[in-house]
């Protein structure tokens, strides 16, 4: 009788055992793959939006003189420090206040250095090199270890979110062709697109730009060219010949409909104290393009492929870590809960055959 009762005691006692450790295998795949998924729904850098301070308010922005020839039109502020010279306008005209080597110039060259930096420094989604032609492109920061360029279009895809930002790094120089174009759909905004270039930056003849320049060195922007943003040089020059800038608006909601014809209700970009912005925004000016799926470009390692005209959807860790590490962690997460299910059947069956 002793014997039974121990006997039943102890496999009692195991059965709590086995039940303990079920419950333990149990939580912890939960947990695991709780955390697969949060892996696998979180992007692998998303680009933040570039604080420009004070430098908001400009259209044309130079370290060291600006230069224009012909009737260039500016619709914000027009700038240079530390150096003095301005010349060309008139026949320019800049809707906005100019500023020569004033405290205001001062600090806005401040702004932009601190604009440049932070640009600089966000953490890659995709490495890029070279031509940039007949790509789209969806929200993130696209880097180059040497120059970038761009011959025809470049189409950026916001996916129907206003909010979606855009960087591209340039190690070296960016370099614009005659009646290129950078085409924005599904909501993306010039506003939230930002140039980061390591040396100058040269906008072609009669081409069509989107964003705003962060030149180290000098912007030269060609005869006739079009740009929906702004030039902002912090050591150098900045070269116009017969352009228009366009200040860029950002609109707070998505559009749910076909590109009005009218001027749009926007909300833009606060200017700096000074500034006077006189002019009436032009009319919605987004192109359309076909239809296509829109995915971020891969990684391509530097100098290597990268210079096709279809999008690159190879994985790679520079855009796929978290769905990787995800999926390594889902699969622990089966393996886990596995073992701890099994576990307690077998030492149920040798502790009856005891």
């Amino acid at each position: 009788m002793k014997h039974n009762s121990a006997h039943l005691g102890s496999h009692k006692h195991i059965s709590s055992v086995f039940r303990r450790r079920a419950a333990v295998g149990g939580a912890t795949g939960v947990v695991i793959l709780a955390a697969a998924i949060l892996l696998q729904q979180v992007p692998a850098f998303a680009a933040t939006t570039v604080n420009l301070g004070t430098a908001t308010s400009y259209s044309v922005l130079a370290g060291t003189t600006v230069t224009n020839t012909g009737l260039t039109t500016l619709q914000r502020d027009l700038g240079v420090s530390p150096g003095t010279a301005i010349t060309g306008f008139p026949p320019g005209n800049s809707a906005g206040v100019t500023h020569a080597a004033d405290a205001v110039a001062l600090q806005a060259q401040s702004d932009v250095t601190i604009a440049y930096n932070n640009a600089a420094g966000q953490p890659l989604t995709t490495s890029v090199s070279g031509d940039l032609v007949g790509r789209t492109l969806t929200e993130g920061v696209y880097g180059s270890t040497s120059s970038l360029a761009l011959s025809g279009p470049l189409t950026l895809d916001g996916q129907g979110n206003p909010n979606s930002v855009f960087v591209f790094q340039a190690a070296s120089t960016l370099i614009t062709a005659s009646a290129s174009s950078i085409i924005l759909t599904n909501s993306a905004q010039a506003c939230n697109v930002f140039w980061q270039v390591g040396s100058s930056a040269t906008l072609g003849t009669a081409s069509s730009f989107k964003g705003t320049i962060l030149a180290l060195t000098s912007i030269t922007v060609e005869t006739g060219a079009t740009v929906e943003g702004r030039a902002l040089a912090r050591n150098g020059q900045v070269s116009l010949d017969t352009n228009v800038f366009i200040s860029p608006s950002c609109a707070t909601t998505p559009s749910t409909s076909a590109p009005a014809t009218g001027t749009p209700t926007t909300t833009t970009q606060s200017p700096s104290p000074t500034a006077i912005d006189t002019t009436t925004p032009r009319a919605n000016e987004t192109e359309s393009t076909p239809s296509e799926s829109a995915v971020p470009l891969a990684g391509t390692g530097g100098l290597g492929r990268n210079k096709g005209t279809n999008v690159d959807t190879a994985v790679s860790p520079s855009n796929g870590g978290p769905a990787v590490f995800g999926a390594i962690a889902a699969a622990l997460a089966v393996t886990t809960a596995i073992v701890f299910a099994v576990r307690p059947v077998a030492g149920r069956r040798r502790s009856s055959q005891e």
